[in-house]
């Protein structure tokens, strides 16, 4: 074999192992369902609406380790969904908290509806 060979051989045996994907080993199948749970309800950064569970951009990949790493650290959700707001802002949590601002976007719809649904009953009065 020439030495030719021997480097062609171990460039396609390294860049194999680039193309893997990022394995997560947990000690318990309950912290292995809370990450992908977690990873599934935080927004990524940088994608327009995806989570970071569906995408691979390089921010979503630390975001995804550093969660990792929390939940590791013995980290609570709440703990680690205040830890990636304090960071990203509310909007990287698909469910805000329903308070202060938030409240409004989440009560607005149904308060909106039942003053829809007064004006057509009154104006069917009259």
């Amino acid at each position: 074999m020439s030495i030719q060979n021997f480097f062609l051989s171990l460039l396609l045996f390294v860049s194999f192992g680039l193309l893997g994907e990022f394995i997560y080993e947990f000690s318990d199948t309950t912290k292995e369902k809370r990450f992908y749970n977690l990873i599934s309800e935080v927004r990524c950064p940088k994608c327009t609406s995806g989570s970071i569970a569906s995408s691979d951009a390089p921010v979503s990949r630390d975001l995804k380790d550093r969660i990792y790493q929390l939940i590791r650290e013995g980290k609570s959700d709440q703990e680690i969904k205040s830890y990636v707001s304090d960071r990203f802002g509310a909007f990287s949590d698909y469910s805000p908290p329903k308070e202060g601002v938030h409240a409004l976007l989440w009560f607005a719809p149904s308060v909106f509806l039942w003053l829809l649904l007064l004006i057509f009953f009154m104006r069917r009065r009259f």
